[in-house]
């Protein structure tokens, strides 16, 4: 072999091991690629799996039902000092109050049923009682005896919280807000059959029946600013009204409302705002007829009626105004808790719930706001004498006939939300009629949650249909000229600078959008709309005159940058638009463009609204649409176009039926992603909207999105409460909106995929 032939050999040998270690290298990094990315793909999947997970694991517990759990049953404490009339609980659950009707309070314990303390109410020898009424959780846990001589005895229950040795203790006693001795309501001396009270720090009030007639004796609390005790002024008033039939008394508690009851369900609604001279407001007969009147109570805040019957029915009675202005009580919802009578409705003291027992011995907790029916509980046989609620709704006691006491803890954390008050209208109180409202907080303890999160799904469809509405039209048609019909050159320029408006932040485009653009719209409304005309006009005009240039100044145009021309057309319409703006709404609407929607149209305008939002949103979604549609439509085969020009299509016919259809799942991706840009979009609606949930379709209208919501009432919501679980309830929705929206998105992508894969 020559020597040539072995370095011949040598090269082949070593180029063939170089080509080897290269090979096996190239497999590496594909082996490495592949699995990186399935890893990637897997990892994303684990990701939205988790978050899915964790917001079924915190909006859950909303739906549980309630549970309640028997603690201990025990004798009556202190049977012999007389019959209940009324049965209390500390907030703490640990001691209880029993009411008697020979005068005595005592105190127990709740648990064991030992007796803590005994005391005696201040009741005048060869004096009865005759009459008992619970005051208003205003009164903070006032009572009131009606005397056979005519005077009544106003008592509150009191405790003391201390922590000696760091173990808490809790000290009752009872305590004498209108002083120890009787105060005189009916000066003849007639015995008060029935009484109510309330306890406030300027007014309170007292309420009496006598045989035929109601008194009412009113307490104000005047304080000089040069005297250290404030002047009480009494007013004695006897109401203009037939109290034979009346069969219970209840006053709200701003000592405004009174409202009287008979067994037969006649309700009269009295204003004693000004207590010398009351006035009957309204009249109605409030039960079916056959039924009679049971048991009646205030829900919380005094707003509403509570009226049981002997049917067992439950009905909610609110103050409501009528097409008139005027207030009415409208019945707003009934449930139906047995069977038998309503013996006791006991109101929850903080939320717009009550519990009721029936006259076979069942205990039922419901929520009205939710029409929610909680818990269903058989205590015993015999009939209930009394019930009572903590104040935290976490606990109760029911008194049978037979001398035993029952109490029972209650788990009912989230009993504000149902399906029916998510998504359906509600009737909240004060309300004309059932609506959807999202109103999660107020300043008054008294307030009832409205937890729609329809007029939030509402506004996020809204606010992404506008933006779309603008976003949509501009993207598109400008990515297909851009791919299309732009130089190379001019493409160069027009594609980055676009995209890089997606980089801008949107809590600045918010920004600009809600305190410049909106009061600009405001002021040139009938601007904005000329621009849809003179635009096109200044366009088509242009483009006439342009036939008529000298061919020199055409010929010094390079191919392909005729557009950039139109620039300075454009700003030229556009600015001549809005200058003509206020002249041409005072000639033809004699005013502003905005009276005039209001006052021929009745369409509202408020500054910031969906046409602020649908722009400025719009502007936000242009470059994301825009670039995935410009590469798509880019990235058509030269082929196919060229074989379409070949074949004698012009060059819209070839845009239109290839170059479109083969680019149309792109394109179709571009507005999906951008459709889901806009629905999770937050800060620009947050800014620009004034972020209101109203249910309006006017473009003129705000609205509130979820992300925004959650955006700004999260921070507020304290953890675990039922504001801060439909808020996560609201994060789901939206995910499963996005989520189930992107998956029929893709689907569709794939068909679309498969029909024009082949041309």
């Amino acid at each position: 072999m020559s020597k040539n032939n072995i370095q011949t050999n040598s090269s082949l040998a070593l180029s063939n091991s170089s080509g080897g270690v290269h090979e096996r290298w190239r497999l590496i990094k594909d082996s490495v690629g592949r699995y990186g990315i399935v890893a990637g793909g897997l990892g994303v999947i684990f990701a939205i799996a988790v978050i899915f997970v964790y917001l079924l694991y915190v909006v859950y517990p909303l739906f549980i039902s309630a549970t309640a759990q028997a603690v201990n049953q025990y004798s009556l404490p202190d049977s012999s000092k007389g019959k209940t009339l009324y049965l209390g609980i500390e907030e703490q659950n640990e001691v209880g109050v029993r009411f008697t009707g020979s005068g005595e309070v005592i105190f127990f314990s709740v648990q064991t049923g030992k007796t803590i303390l005994n005391q005696s109410v201040n009741i005048p020898e060869g004096v009865k009682i005759v009459s008992f009424s619970q005051g208003s959780p205003v009164s903070e846990g006032a009572v009131v005896y009606g005397l056979s001589n005519g005077k009544a005895v106003v008592v509150k229950h009191q405790y003391k919280i201390t922590y000696p040795d760091n173990v808490r203790l809790i000290t009752p006693s009872i305590d004498y807000p209108m002083g120890e001795e009787p105060i005189v309501v009916n000066e003849s001396g007639a015995a008060l059959d029935k009484i109510a009270v309330i306890i406030g720090d300027k007014t309170s009030a007292i309420v009496a029946k006598t045989a035929d007639k109601i008194h009412i004796s009113s307490f104000e609390k005047e304080k000089s600013l040069f005297a250290d005790e404030a002047k009480v002024i009494r007013t004695d008033t006897v109401l203009d009204y037939s109290a034979v039939e009346v069969a219970d008394i209840l006053i709200d508690k701003e000592g405004r409302n009174l409202y009287l009851l008979n067994k037969s369900g006649q309700l009269g609604l009295f204003d004693i705002a000004d207590k010398s001279s009351p006035t009957l407001v309204y009249e109605q007969n409030v039960i079916e007829a056959g039924q009679t009147v049971t048991s009646s109570a205030f829900l919380n805040g005094d707003l509403s009626l509570l009226i049981g019957d002997s049917s067992g029915l439950v009905a909610q009675w609110s103050k409501v105004r009528d097409k008139l202005n005027h207030f009415a009580m409208q019945k707003i919802r009934v449930f139906k808790v047995s069977d038998k009578a309503v013996v006791t409705i006991n109101p929850e003291q903080r939320r717009k719930g009550f519990m009721t027992v029936d006259a076979a011995g069942n205990v039922g907790v419901y929520h009205t706001t939710s029409e929610r029916e909680m818990i269903k509980e058989h205590l015993f046989d015999s009939t209930p004498v009394a019930a009572a609620i903590s104040p935290r709704a976490n606990a109760f006691l029911v008194e049978a006939e037979n001398g035993n006491i029952s109490f029972w803890t209650l788990d009912n954390k989230h009993p504000e939300v149902s399906i029916r008050s998510l998504w359906q209208e509600v009737w909240y109180e004060s309300y004309p009629k059932p609506d959807y409202i999202w109103q999660s907080s107020s300043a008054n303890s008294d307030f009832e949650p409205k937890y729609s999160l329809t007029p939030l799904v509402f506004g996020t469809l809204k606010a992404a249909f506008y933006a779309m509405l603008v976003a949509m039209p501009l993207a598109l048609m400008g990515a297909i000229y851009t791919a299309y019909f732009m130089t190379p050159k001019m493409r160069q320029y027009v594609k980055p600078t676009i995209e890089l408006m997606g980089a801008l932040p949107t809590v600045i485009l918010g920004f600009l959008a809600g305190l410049w653009l909106a009061p600009i719209i405001e002021e040139y409304l009938a601007g904005l709309f000329a621009l849809f005309i003179l635009v096109p006009l200044g366009v088509i005009a242009f483009s006439f005159a342009w036939q008529f240039l000298p061919k020199s100044i055409l010929q010094k145009i390079p191919e392909g940058w005729e557009s950039a021309i139109l620039i300075p057309v454009i700003i030229l319409s556009a600015w001549f638009a809005f200058t003509v703006s206020v002249p041409l709404e005072a000639f033809l609407f004699n005013g502003t463009l905005r009276d005039w929607f209001k006052t021929e149209l009745g369409i509202g305008y408020d500054q910031r609204n969906a046409l602020v939002v649908g722009i400025a949103m719009g502007f936000a979604v242009i470059p994301t649409i825009y670039s995935i549609a410009e590469d798509a439509i880019f990235s058509v085969p030269k082929h196919l176009t060229v074989g379409s020009l070949a074949l004698g299509a012009t060059t819209w016919q070839t845009m239109t039926k290839v170059v479109l259809l083969t680019a149309s799942p792109g394109i179709f991706s571009a507005v999906m992603i951008g459709l889901g840009r806009a629905v999770g979009e937050t800060m620009i609606v947050l800014m620009a909207t004034g972020n209101t949930p109203v249910m309006d379709l006017s473009v003129f209208q705000g609205l509130r999105t979820l992300a925004a919501n959650i955006a700004v009432e999260m921070p507020e919501s304290a953890v675990d409460s039922t504001h801060y679980r439909v808020l996560f309830l609201a994060a789901l929705v939206l995910f499963m909106f996005t989520f189930v929206f992107n998956t029929l998105a893709e689907i569709i992508r794939q068909r679309l995929r498969e029909k024009y894969s082949s041309l």
